[in-house]
């Protein structure tokens, strides 16, 4: 025992050292020792493992509950559903369209409730909405939310006026303006479906910092095919073309994203391809490629065939995003991903390499 009451670390060998030092002992080590005649005789010592100062996480874990991965599937569904609602309109689709203006504001509905809740109390959001900054990713994303969400229940609105309404002039008014309020909707939708990434990848959690590159394509692209699937879930095979073209490029999009994460080099990554992770990501892999794959082909002439495809890119896009946030959360949990690429970017330094 010290003087201060608290044990001693592991002292007497180079790969004691290196364990204080926060690093691998890679391979075995060397250490000379004397022997009884005098002479040096070198012995093998074991590989040091890794672990932090009495074992304990570098981070904190994100408190975030279900209700984040959750909300970063809604968000991305919305904008989806928005930029089909909108090309639904122009090329004259009406329930493509319908399924996009409402299933676009329905999952903007489900996606500002899920924040809310996360941020614990109501005004918090209220209280995020008194300044505007430019440097902030959830500031940013916060008005990214305001200016989209009018131009989506305007739209959603214009669906759902009874036909008998749409003859006074209030009912005209606001049915002309739901094409004007698709379009706004449309116009952020983008900003929405990416902005998610920036807001994760600005933080301090090892993997979603390492994929910071890669984040952003991955969360549009899952959210293109996830409005796609919506579209193809409801909307009849005769108006549901531009959801099948979405759907096949929103899926490439995202498996590419996805494969490019993690192949990346580094120890970050690692988060992704093991654990829980690894098995949402995979799952998700799976039923996004075979979506997008029946969206091309199958989906093109049988109705049960595209809403199946459908559903499929549905629940894929809703397992990347609890995927990755699972990966994140891991790489928390574990030393290795903090204090080893920290290092590693320690001993490639020029300063370091002149020390030598």
């Amino acid at each position: 025992m010290s003087d201060d009451g608290l044990p001693h670390e592991p002292r007497g060998d180079a790969g004691a050292a290196d364990v204080r030092a926060g690093t691998f002992a890679s391979g075995r080590g060397r250490a000379d020792r004397a022997g009884h005649d005098g002479h040096q005789e070198e012995t093998a010592v074991p590989a040091g493992g890794f672990r932090s100062y009495y074992g304990r996480p570098v981070l904190k874990p994100p408190v975030w509950e279900w209700k984040v991965p959750a909300y970063l599937f809604t968000g991305g569904l919305s904008a989806g559903a928005a930029l089909l609602s909108a090309g639904a309109d122009l090329t004259g689709r009406p329930a493509l369209r319908r399924a996009g203006r409402l299933g676009g504001f329905g999952a903007l509905l489900a996606s500002t409730y899920l924040l809310i809740a996360d941020l614990g109390r109501p005004e918090r959001f209220h209280h995020m909405l008194r300044v505007a900054k430019p440097t902030s990713p959830m500031s940013v994303g916060t008005w990214i939310l305001v200016a989209y969400g009018p131009g989506s229940g305007l739209a959603a609105a214009a669906e759902l006026l009874p036909a008998s309404w749409r003859a006074t002039p209030p009912g005209r008014l606001l049915h002309r303006a739901g094409r004007p309020g698709g379009l706004w909707a449309a116009a952020f939708a983008p900003a929405l479906a990416s902005y998610t990434a920036v807001l994760l990848s600005q933080t301090a959690v090892p993997a979603w910092h390492e994929a910071r590159r890669e984040l952003p394509f991955l969360f549009t692209g899952s959210a293109a095919a996830s409005g796609a699937g919506l579209g193809m879930l409801l909307a009849p095979v005769t108006e549901a073309a531009p959801a099948r073209r979405l759907a096949a490029v929103g899926a490439a999009a995202e498996l590419a994203a996805a494969r490019l994460i993690e192949h990346r080099p580094g120890l970050e990554t690692r988060a992704y391809t093991r654990g829980r992770a690894h098995r949402l990501r995979r799952a998700a892999e799976h039923l996004t490629l075979g979506g997008g794959l029946a969206a091309v082909t199958v989906a093109r002439h049988s109705r049960p065939a595209a809403a199946a495809a459908g559903l499929a890119l549905l629940t894929g896009s809703a397992l990347q995003r609890f995927g990755t946030f699972e990966g994140g959360v891991a790489s928390t949990k574990d030393p290795a991903y903090v204090m080893v690429p920290q290092r590693a970017r320690l001993d490639a330094a020029p300063e370091h390499g002149s020390d030598r």
